[in-house]
């Protein structure tokens, strides 16, 4: 199996994008040929952990997504990583911490060259596709340090051959431009995104976030149902996200505020 990513490189890259923001990040950087799951892994270490890590995969066996669902992936195919960070700061106001993440990617990408929207709560969407998802997952720090370990898991589709496609049981999105990019490069601009946009937020909190994020809104004034698992709490017109995250709904002149938990948002065709 080819491997595309180095640590040597990942770690210069990185370091290239620190020289070129506004604030030096520091993140150890970790490069494994195969695990079932990096969010797992990390998941496992937040106790040991010391300063935010970045862990990558050349292959995930068990990938991980939101609700209890499987990432598939494909050596080489599908880019995996997760990032360990430390948040000051209380669960509750790590709820919309995802949409960060979203929002992050999306900049970056679109910086790159790759024309994305985000989803509600946390997918990015190329072509009304699905490009990329975004599971995070918390856990509490030691009483030493306070606060919470956040390990946020990306999975980004680069080239999705057929075969994996029909695993998924719908049409996703892939991007021949990204695909043919040095990964390590890719891997260190993406998270450079995320670990600043993660201090931004501890910082300033998600309302400096808001504005941006329902610019790049990839349904909104559109029609919607929010489901849970098979069933519809309810539908009506996207408006957008408020200053805590939720999704503004318009059901029939009733404006309804929902929280991302595990439900989805799907369009009504």
């Amino acid at each position: 199996m080819k491997n595309f990513y180095n640590q040597d490189q990942l770690v210069h890259h990185f370091q290239r994008c620190n020289q070129a923001a506004a604030r030096t990040l520091d993140v150890d950087i970790e490069v494994v040929a195969e695990t079932g799951s990096t969010n797992a892994d990390l998941m496992s270490r937040v106790v040991s952990l010391t300063k935010p890590t970045l862990l990558v995969a050349e292959h995930q066996t068990a990938g991980k997504g939101r609700a209890g669902r499987t990432w598939l992936s494909t050596p080489g195919g599908v880019l995996t990583f997760s990032l360990a960070w430390h948040f000051h700061t209380s669960l509750q106001q790590l709820s919309a911490f995802p949409l960060v993440v979203g929002l992050s990617l999306a900049e970056c990408l679109r910086h790159i060259g790759v024309h994305v929207e985000v989803k509600w709560p946390n997918d990015l969407l190329k072509d009304g596709k699905k490009l990329a998802g975004i599971l995070v997952e918390s856990a509490p720090a030691s009483a030493a340090d306070g606060g919470y370990w956040t390990v946020i898991g990306i999975g980004l589709n680069l080239q999705v051959p057929q075969e994996l496609e029909l695993q998924i049981g719908q049409a996703v999105a892939d991007s021949a431009w990204l695909a043919q990019m040095d990964r390590n490069q890719l891997l260190a601009e993406l998270t450079h995104a995320v670990a600043s946009a993660a201090t931004i937020f501890e910082e300033y909190g998600f309302e400096v976030f808001v504005e941006r994020w329902n610019t790049l809104h990839a349904f909104a004034g559109k029609d919607v149902r929010i489901m849970d698992a098979d069933r519809v709490l309810v539908q009506g017109r996207a408006l957008g996200i408020d200053a805590s995250g939720r999704l503004l709904i318009d059901d029939h002149g009733q404006q309804r505020a929902i929280h991302s938990g595990d439900v989805s948002l799907r369009p009504l065709a």
